[in-house]
């Protein structure tokens, strides 16, 4: 089920306020470097955990429909459209009246609405495209604190630790208090 994602988040998570307050940086020298420490924990973290942190658009490419199709990247908010390549090879939007939504499901899914079958598609790949928007919410604000605290950690251990190898340290992998923190989030795919 390969998914693009559409449009990005408009915001972190955290901001780089929050970041340097947690690192006790009071200088502006490494706030574009501290930017980029903030956008890359929250891609490990969306990728660590299978979810979307904040709002963004996707969209999901199927071969075809099936009994349950279910969302990648959750919390799932909306779907925006169901498209499908019809056998005669046009491109089709379904009516909503055909699928139901589900958004309290730990991953979203679509079903057939009560009464309803699935089109038929074209025999192609990616024959049927689903765009949806997935994540906590639009503000950095909606995140789970856990998760917008692993992130403050993981930042600030990129920060403190720039190199893969340190001479004279054990270890620079991914601190055990930040797995721990994201266990209960984690959607195992």
């Amino acid at each position: 089920m390969p998914t693009v994602i559409k449009t990005a988040p408009s915001v972190e998570p955290v901001t780089a306020s929050e970041l340097k307050a947690h690192l006790r940086v009071t200088h502006t020298d490494e706030d574009t470097y501290i930017g980029t420490l903030i956008t890359a924990a929250r891609q490990w973290i969306e990728n660590y955990t299978n979810r979307q942190l904040v709002t963004a658009t996707w969209t999901l490419y199927l071969d075809g429909f099936s009994a349950q199709i279910d969302m990648p990247h959750p919390p799932l908010q909306s779907v925006t459209s169901v498209q499908y390549y019809d056998t005669g090879g046009t491109l089709q939007t379904l009516s909503s009246a055909v699928y139901t939504v589900d958004t309290y499901a730990r991953i979203g899914r679509l079903v057939e609405a009560s009464g309803q079958v699935w089109p038929a598609t074209q025999d192609i790949i990616n024959a049927v495209q689903i765009e949806y928007k997935a994540g906590y919410g639009d503000a950095g604000s909606n995140v789970p604190t856990a998760v917008r605290q692993a992130l403050l950690l993981l930042a600030a251990h990129w920060y403190e630790n720039r190199e893969s190898v340190v001479v004279g340290v054990t270890s620079t992998h991914v601190p055990e208090t930040v797995d721990s923190l994201l266990a209960s989030y984690r959607i195992w795919t």
